[in-house]
């Protein structure tokens, strides 16, 4: 069963990221000769001020 944690700084659509999960599971079941079914996605969202990069916090 292969599981997939996606993690996405917030801001976008939630018809957006649902569209990004299907389009991952598709993906993902094609890929690796794998019954959809049997596919799970997870999208963490997190706040621009809780993801950094270096010491640049998304939110500056």
């Amino acid at each position: 069963m292969p599981i997939i944690n996606v993690t996405l700084v917030e801001g976008r659509s939630e018809e957006v990221v649902e569209n990004f999960i299907k389009e991952i599971a598709r993906t993902t079941a094609e890929t690796l000769d794998a019954p959809l079914s049997s596919v799970r996605v997870m999208v963490n969202v997190v706040p621009p001020n809780h993801f950094a990069v270096g010491d640049a916090l998304k939110s500056e």
